[in-house]
């Protein structure tokens, strides 16, 4: 069994430019730089052949690069139930239709359906019991983050892999757009 995402890394220098907004609450796990992505497709612990499967439907996506822009903060759960605090993407319609034949790949792959609805961001920190007044606070100071817009010209395979301070992110196969 292997852990697995599609996914668009972060360029390095928008990386570094997430990376300033990283601090100033005590507690968090703040995700490093080379771990910063936009995550397309969530698939989780999968055996190794429907792995390969997968990689031969995520082969066949076809996309034209496009442009993303970073802007906003925010936290996915709310009050005593935050679980992690990221950085807002927009890639407009085409990012949402990557993101769409990622999930068709899955599933010509063989794995069930995602029943989440997707929403395009970058995970800058899972946090777990923290005052979610001092959230609040970190969330006002940061709300008007903007980075300016980069493009996409590939996406990946990533396998994920614990390690002593979090997840470890391994790209496994890229695929070019265009």
């Amino acid at each position: 069994m292997i852990r697995l995402f599609a996914a668009i890394a972060i360029p390095g220098d928008v990386a570094q430019t997430l990376a300033r907004c990283q601090g100033g609450l005590p507690g968090v796990r703040w995700r490093p730089v080379e771990s910063l992505h936009i995550t397309l497709r969530f698939v989780g612990e999968t055996p190794e052949n429907q792995a390969d499967d997968l990689d031969g439907e995520l082969s066949r996506v076809i996309a034209q690069p496009f442009g993303v822009r970073i802007a906003g903060v925010g936290t996915f759960g709310e009050g005593d139930d935050i679980d992690a605090l990221w950085a807002g993407v927009d890639g407009g319609e085409p990012l949402a239709r990557l993101a769409s034949r990622c999930e068709t790949a899955a599933r010509r792959a063989g794995l069930k359906p995602e029943t989440r609805r997707w929403r395009p961001h970058v995970t800058l920190a899972y946090v777990r019991r923290i005052d979610p007044l001092s959230v609040a606070t970190w969330v006002q100071a940061h709300s008007l983050l903007t980075v300016a817009p980069f493009t996409i010209s590939r996406f990946g395979l990533y396998s994920s892999w614990r390690g002593e301070d979090g997840a470890v992110y391994r790209l496994e196969r890229s695929y070019p757009l265009g």
